[in-house]
């Protein structure tokens, strides 16, 4: 039996066109859009589609978005009859597994991921906040450059051995680079308007929390495992867990590491692959592939039916 765990990606993998085959080919896919454009009011599925990229590169869209082409991959990997044994998502990837797991409901994530990058974008002024990904140095180290720094920075995301990245203010982020770069780090500024997982997020956190308390949550069918302490979590615990996210550090090596406990194999459902290459720094073994697209659910059936023959 295949014990799989199944991941769910987070906003900067949105590209123009992601979704477009899995709708146009399987309709349990195509129905997901045609809910998530009457849910929102607009056509999130011609934004998915066929851009402009301007709009959905936009934290207010993007989320949703991504959301959306997520559930509708899900869609399309359920026809294969696999069953996961736990879940997780990266940042609002984790908004997507909660959907999946049935915490949240389709129409009820939609608008809700929504507002969480309206109040994102809103809660820290154009280039007051940026994000860096840091290579090469162990996580001690980038804490220490960090905690030496004046003014605000932080490690935001805990991604794969020596890979995290530091968010915070513009000056803070820029100085902690020079000083890691000295120590032999990789850093790399990314292209992002908001400074997540920090405390400047801390008020936009405060903002959500009475919209994810108001929410009907439903115990899980299958677990979730929280970026914000790398475990389950009961499903009382959710709302909380959301607002405390928003602020704190995302630990995916922690939450793949715990998942490695029960699972033999990760598939990643969703635009792009970038939770596939992580995983991999964490246990080149236990990737078995993504799904985004027709080829990569194709993929995914061969690699199953291979690995059920042989067991």
């Amino acid at each position: 039996m295949l014990h799989l765990g199944f991941v769910f990606p987070g906003q900067g993998s949105q590209y123009i066109g992601m979704g477009q085959e899995l709708a146009s080919n399987i309709p349990a896919a195509a129905e997901v859009f045609r809910v998530a454009d009457q849910v929102l009011g607009f056509q999130l599925s011609a934004l998915c589609f066929e851009g402009p990229a301007e709009r959905l590169e936009q934290t207010e869209f993007a989320q949703p978005a991504i959301l959306a082409t997520s559930i509708a991959a899900l869609a399309a990997l359920r026809s294969l009859d696999l069953q996961p044994v736990l879940m997780a998502g990266l940042s609002l990837g984790e908004y997507t597994a909660l959907v999946a797991a049935g915490a949240l409901s389709l129409e009820e994530a939609l608008p809700l991921v929504r507002l969480r990058g309206r109040l994102m974008q809103e809660a820290v002024g154009p280039g007051q906040g940026s994000m860096a990904a840091v290579m090469g140095l162990d996580d001690e180290a980038v804490e220490e450059i960090c905690s030496g720094i004046e003014g605000y920075v932080a490690i935001a995301n805990y991604n794969a051995p020596k890979q995290v990245v530091i968010s915070g203010e513009s000056e803070a982020v820029s100085q902690a680079g020079t000083a890691l770069k000295e120590l032999g780090a990789k850093v790399v500024p990314l292209t992002v308007s908001v400074p997540s997982h920090c405390h400047l997020m801390y008020d936009a956190a405060m903002r959500l929390q009475a919209v994810l308390e108001s929410l009907n949550w439903q115990a899980s069918n299958v677990p979730v495992v929280a970026n914000v302490n790398a475990k389950q979590n009961p499903s009382a615990d959710q709302a909380g867990l959301l607002v405390r996210q928003l602020y704190s550090p995302v630990k995916w090596e922690q939450s793949i590491r715990y998942m490695l406990n029960e699972v033999d194999y990760f598939i990643e459902i969703g635009p792009g692959s970038s939770l596939s290459g992580l995983i991999k720094r964490i246990d080149r073994n236990a990737m078995l592939g993504n799904v985004e697209d027709m080829k990569s659910l194709l993929k995914i059936k061969e690699k199953v039916d291979t690995l059920c023959r042989k067991a």
